[in-house]
């Protein structure tokens, strides 16, 4: 930025007194040095150190001295104090209102520190780049978000309380606020960013989160990616553009809702796809992302190339032990993905809880280990329930609604014998005699209310279940909430007997 100053017109002091102690006037700041200083001591502010280092000027202490009815005062009928040339344009704007952002602020008052004033007109310049020769207060603006029509709406809100920020320009309304240093401004457009989470915006709003260091915006994107990466962000097209960084810690999170560990392979399989079939602009069916890493050569696993050299520490956040279904596996094995000792120790696994009564020595930790299922509990919804089956043992994960805002949710042992159709869907699954199987599990539900998750959960509990009342029955996880849709996630173990 630059101040230009044609003329040195001659500046008047008003008196208080016999202090000549200086007073904030009605009219706008004069431009009187001796003033300024005035001000930077009420300020406690070492105006020796403003005029060697301008930058050290603490915005924020002297826009506590401008009344707010100064701020907010009409200036229709007012010639402007600045003339701010920007990205082509010239805007007019007036003192009190630039005071609310920090960067014109700082120039106006760099200006009239060096005693380049004119008081009947300030000419301020925002450059694109810096160029040699130009003078200190230029400013460049090296953000390609900001564009005019955000520059615009951007200085409107100096004047504005609630000028709309609509999805599609709040990025760039963004950009200008942190530019302009307005603070309030540039708050307002986080919250709409956060409550604006979409597949579709989630990738640009993650990474602005990111470069401007505002860590509630990440905070918001990942948390709200754990809970719709499978459900909703893994059925569209979008899922392409989810950048790397925030996948990996989606998926490392103990939080991350999915129907089933399958279901989650399945969605990091199609990321993958995407990323190395950039051209394709509709969402493949899984039959097709299936033939595609299956025309690799046999000879080693994709993870073992080149291209999946990179991509291992995502596929290590899974739980393979955790897909038991016996097409499943062989798909796996077909399409020649993960290394062969994966495979080979998640077979060890499955052998040996099988031949211990379901036994799952192989786990340690149930927060990240966890055999994990997930129900989507939708509006429109009085119960909803899915029946789970491992190791040869049947169970219910089950969701009722009470009343318009009460639920339970809990998961229950039941009799092969007792489901329909349980000869022709379970017919190559094992079926334990056990009466009774030892589990530690977990039930957790989140939802989303007012743009803030709720998260209610059980401790974790170790239960012996059998195939009766009340034996055959988990403890319930009871909640109260208006948010809809509900994510409850069960996990449990097979702990040992």
């Amino acid at each position: 930025m630059k101040m230009l100053n044609p003329q040195k017109p001659r500046l008047e002091r008003r008196i208080v007194g016999s202090t000549n102690r200086w007073r904030f006037p009605r009219q706008p700041f004069s431009g009187d040095l001796l003033g300024l200083s005035q001000m930077c001591k009420a300020a406690s502010i070492d105006f020796d150190e403003v005029l060697k280092n301008p930058d050290r000027l603490c915005i924020s202490q002297i826009q506590k001295i401008f009344p707010e009815n100064l701020k907010n005062k009409t200036i229709q009928s007012r010639e402007a104090d600045v003339i701010l040339e920007c990205l082509g344009f010239k805007w007019e704007l007036h003192q009190p209102q630039l005071f609310q952002s920090e960067t014109l602020a700082k120039l106006y008052l760099m200006g009239l520190a060096r005693g380049n004033t004119n008081p009947e007109k300030e000419s301020v310049k925002i450059l694109q780049a810096q160029r040699p020769g130009r003078s200190r207060e230029q400013r460049p603006i090296n953000d390609p978000l900001v564009t005019k029509e955000a520059f615009a709406t951007a200085l409107k809100n100096l004047y504005m309380r609630e000028v709309k920020i609509g999805l599609d320009d709040v990025l760039g309304v963004l950009a200008a606020a942190h530019i302009l240093q307005f603070g309030s401004l540039f708050q307002r457009c986080v919250t709409v960013m956060m409550s604006g989470l979409t597949p579709s915006t989630i990738k640009n709003f993650y990474l602005a989160g990111c470069k401007y260091n505002e860590e509630p915006l990440t905070t918001a994107c990942e948390k709200w990616m754990e809970m719709n990466l499978v459900p909703l962000v893994g059925t569209q097209i979008h899922l392409r553009k989810i950048p790397k960084e925030l996948l990996h810690k989606v998926l490392k999170s103990p939080r991350l809702f999915t129907f089933s560990e399958f279901h989650l392979l399945k969605t990091l399989l199609l990321w993958v796809y995407l990323q190395l079939n950039n051209k394709t602009q509709t969402f493949p069916m899984y039959e097709t992302v299936l033939m595609f890493f299956s025309s690799f050569p046999k000879n080693c696993s994709f993870l073992d190339r080149d291209v999946g050299q990179n991509l291992i520490s995502l596929f290590l956040c899974l739980r393979l032990h955790s897909i038991t279904k016996g097409k499943d596996l062989e798909e796996l094995r077909h399409i020649n993905f993960f290394p062969e000792s994966w495979l080979v120790r998640v077979t060890a696994n499955h052998y040996h809880a099988l031949e211990n009564g379901g036994d799952m020595a192989h786990v340690k930790d149930l927060s990240t280990q966890a055999v994990r299922f997930g129900l989507l509990f939708n509006q429109e919804y009085t119960t909803h329930s899915k029946v789970i089956t491992l190791y040869g043992f049947f169970f219910e994960i089950k969701g009722i609604k009470h009343d318009a805002t009460s639920y339970s949710f809990h998961m229950q042992r039941i009799r092969h014998t007792d489901l329909e159709g349980a000869s022709a869907v379970y017919e190559n699954t094992p079926i334990s005699l056990r009466a009774e199987r030892l589990v530690t599990y977990e039930i957790r539900a989140q939802t989303l209310v007012d743009g803030k998750w709720q998260e209610f959960r059980t401790n974790h509990i170790t239960q012996k279940f059998g195939l009766v009342k009340p034996s055959c029955k988990s403890h319930a996880l009871k909640i109260q909430t208006v948010g809809i849709p509900i994510y409850a996630s069960f996990s449990f173990v097979f702990s040992l007997s």
